[in-house]
């Protein structure tokens, strides 16, 4: 049961959806090409669904001087909507595990209603501002009612951009900058760290455009052979610990995730050939630079391979997990690390190689490898089950285990070094109107797996209504079969505007 509040809260988002006219923009991602269009009457999906060639508009090409990367031109049309969602979810726990968890309580139901903004305003045609934002009010059984955890704003983008002469652009404000080929890991999206706030699906392609933008200032440049992107991100606010999902900040920029350090990026794209544009980038942050490549090749007319790569000196998972807490405070300064770490800085590689494959009835799946040398290996792996095992959910060692693994899942990075994923979405699957989109992401060493289901039915223009599920399946020795929360089911119901 999902008690008293949990009900007014979603009979709240339903009497609150006034009639309103056809929302006529079709959702584009501000790197992708246009999403195809459904129907006559233009369905404008949720949050994260797109069209059935969307996930192959992300495999970028050298952009045009109509369509900067992310920038004014290409989003000048689309990714503009403003709509109300109710959803239910309903989690289910581990009876037992390996490895206590020190989170003494869990959520078992949430209910969240929020208002979810993305506009653009021209206000010349060379000056337009744009702004994305999303306001939560939640209830959960774990969480007291009422309080400031109740209601959390996520400011996800606010920025200006100026086309200062034909083909070149300055943006400056917090933009949510994206980059990479690939869906389940992006070793290139450099500004992805600790900027999904509080995900409603575990899918990647999702949480690439749900997450808190970084407050920069960007500059690119256009030409018939290439292009030219320069972003920098200021060191505003102090680092501070990982956040649970009852202590995020209530109305809050968090700037403390986004903008703790000073940050630099430079990538450029070249039109090599007719069908292969390579890009190249390099990234700073503190005392680490990394270096990145992405690339793609079209085979025929309905298969596209792409790789992404990046290295750079780095420690690995653990040792930069545990110096993460004890600069923040979260653990003990002076506490013994738990599993053996490599303080040292070594050159690491990341790579994500996959393909996509598109069929005649709708379907797109997409199959990866992902490696992440900073990540666990096999034995790293019994040394964290092994250390763990027996202590108590209350003890350091329990503690500090449990951090390494949120620490990765801040980041958005895999903590383990080799893992398989798979992802298919089918756009009018059996009826029109339904969309099926699912992906498993495996561990290579164990093979457990997440797996996620979501069945999203466009009633209408401007309403609708979804089921997604999930699972973490495995061994309980195992990456995702001892996580504490075996599974959960999410409803939702949607109106936009």
């Amino acid at each position: 049961m999902i008690g008293r509040t949990g009900g007014v809260l979603l009979i709240a988002a339903l009497l609150t959806a006034r009639p309103a006219s056809a929302f006529s923009g079709v959702q584009q991602s501000s790197e992708t090409q246009p999403a195809t269009v459904r129907d006559q009457k233009q369905v404008t999906p949720p949050e994260g669904k797109k069209g059935e060639d969307d996930d192959l508009g992300r495999i970028p090409n050298a952009p045009s001087p109509a369509e900067p990367d992310s920038g004014p031109a290409a989003s000048r049309h689309g990714n503009q909507r403003v709509y109300v969602e109710s959803v239910f979810t309903s989690s289910f726990d581990r009876g037992h595990l390996v490895v206590p968890s020190p989170q003494t309580t869990s959520s078992t139901w949430q209910v969240r209603v929020f208002v979810d903004v993305r506009r653009e305003w021209h206000v010349t045609p060379r000056f337009t501002l744009t702004f994305s934002d999303r306001a939560n009010v939640r209830a959960q059984n774990d969480l007291a009612f009422v309080s400031r955890e109740n209601v959390i704003n996520d400011w996800r983008e606010g920025f200006f951009s100026w086309e200062a002469f034909d083909n070149w652009y300055v943006d400056a404000g917090r933009i949510n900058l994206k980059s990479g080929v690939a869906l389940g890991y992006n070793p290139t999206d450099f500004f992805k760290t600790r900027s999904v706030v509080e995900p409603l699906s575990a899918d990647p392609s999702v949480l690439r455009e749900d997450r808190l933008g970084t407050l920069m200032v960007r500059g690119q440049s256009l030409w018939t052979r290439g292009a030219l992107t320069v972003a920098f991100a200021p060191a505003v606010a102090h680092a501070t610990p990982i956040y649970s999902d009852t202590s995020l900040p209530s109305i809050d920029p968090s700037f403390d995730r986004t903008n703790a350090r000073t940050r630099l990026l430079v990538k450029a794209t070249v039109n090599a050939a007719a069908d292969f544009s390579p890009e190249v980038l390099v990234y700073h942050e503190g005392d680490r630079t990394r270096l990145g490549v992405n690339v793609t090749r079209a085979i025929g007319q309905r298969v596209v391979a792409y790789a992404e790569w990046a290295g750079g000196a780095q420690a690995d998972m653990v040792d930069d997990a545990l110096a993460y807490g004890r600069q923040t405070r979260a653990l003990p300064v002076g506490a013994p690390s738990p599993l053996p770490a490599d303080s040292g800085s070594a050159f690491r590689h990341d790579l994500s190689l996959g393909g996509s494959f598109s069929t005649a009835p709708k379907l797109t799946l997409n199959l990866e490898y992902h490696f992440h040398q900073a990540g666990f290996d096999k034995r790293d792996w019994e040394r964290w089950f092994a250390a763990g095992e027996g202590a108590l959910g209350a003890s350091g060692a329990a503690k500090e285990l449990w951090w390494i693994r949120s620490y990765a899942l801040d980041r958005q990075e895999p903590l383990t070094r080799q893992s398989v994923f798979a992802r298919a979405d089918w756009v009018d699957a059996f009826i029109r109107h339904l969309e099926l989109t699912g992906f498993v992401n495996m561990d290579v060493y164990d093979r457990s797996s997440v797996a996620q289901l979501a069945v999203d039915y466009f009633a209408s223009n401007t309403w609708t209504v979804g089921v997604q599920a999930s699972a973490n399946v495995g061994k309980a020795r195992s990456d995702f079969g001892s996580l504490p929360q075996r599974g959960s089911v999410l409803f939702k119901v949607a109106r936009y505007f």
